[in-house]
């Protein structure tokens, strides 16, 4: 098809290798780049691990009324955002640390939350759920000790050309975060089915599916695939995760006239830069033409 060839062709050119998968929720009908490429996940675990708490409060294992205590000094991510900003310890109750750590990315919310669900029982509720091609198997907290906090600012691109040239053609790699074998890992294909089950439920409970469609439609981190696909007539909910050179996005645009689309967008960069807005707009780009061309049919 002339457009995935074209979408291809302007990724390639500008330094990327993409994964996208976008698919209409209501008829099935699905276009996409090479979706079932499996990729280390960054902070879109926090969708699954979402799920998984709140399954477990469905069933009663869990309060979310729990009172969870955060202690900077023990407890704490370094992060942008939330949690590792603060200097005082922190009473949370779970429901709260649950948007913390879906809405705003907070990655110290996500590992209090890890605490009473670790990664290994997080993959077995997916695997309950008939949800196959997502794996957890670390904490945040690990997704902080990589080259990019050996260097200054100024150093950032040394960690990214590391990233970008050490890998092997199986996917190993000796920064672990970035070895398929070792971190969090799920595809295109395999997020968006997720995402599906969130907004067209089958085996996910239909309050968990709610509080995830809620948190994801709160998400603050609007810089990515947003600007493509939300509009006064579409609502766009979403998640992100970014690590090293690697820049994902998994969201629905739910139009004013009834259609809906997930979008999943998974990325690899080959340019040594931290900073890469060219890269986060192409991204858009390419996911808002694919979705376009499925639109028209």
């Amino acid at each position: 098809m002339t457009a995935v060839r074209e979408a291809r062709e302007t990724l390639a050119a500008a330094g990327l290798r993409g994964s996208f998968l976008v698919r209409d929720l209501d008829t099935g009908d699905e276009l996409g780049i090479d979706p079932d490429l499996e990729f280390p996940v960054a902070s879109l675990v926090k969708v699954p691990l979402a799920i998984a708490t709140l399954e477990r409060v469905t069933r009663g294992e869990l309060d979310g009324a729990t009172p969870v205590q955060v202690r900077p000094g023990r407890m704490t991510v370094p992060g942008p955002t939330g949690l590792g900003k603060f200097l005082h310890p922190a009473t949370i109750a779970i429901d709260d640390l649950l948007y913390l750590s879906t809405a705003i990315s907070d990655s110290v919310a996500a590992d209090a939350l890890f605490a009473l669900t670790p990664p290994a029982a997080v993959t077995a509720e997916l695997r309950r759920l008939g949800h196959q091609g997502i794996t957890v198997r670390h904490l945040m907290e690990d997704l902080t000790d990589t080259p990019a906090e050996r260097f200054t600012r100024p150093e950032a691109h040394l960690a990214h050309s590391l990233a970008i040239t050490a890998g092997t053609a199986g996917q190993g790699h000796p920064v672990p975060q970035l070895d398929i074998s070792l971190a969090n890992t799920g595809s295109a294909r395999a997020f968006a089915d997720l995402v599906q089950g969130v907004w067209r439920p089958t085996s996910i409970a239909p309050p968990v599916a709610a509080r995830v469609r809620e948190l994801m439609g709160d998400n603050v981190i609007r810089h990515r695939l947003a600007p493509d696909f939300a509009s006064d007539s579409a609502r766009w909910s979403s998640k992100t995760g970014t690590l090293l050179n690697l820049r994902h996005e998994v969201g629905v645009v739910e139009h004013a006239d009834g259609q809906a689309y997930v979008v999943a967008a998974f990325s690899e960069s080959r340019v040594p830069a931290a900073v890469q807005p060219g890269a986060e707009a192409l991204l858009a780009h390419v996911a808002r033409t694919l979705r376009d061309q499925l639109r028209m049919g």
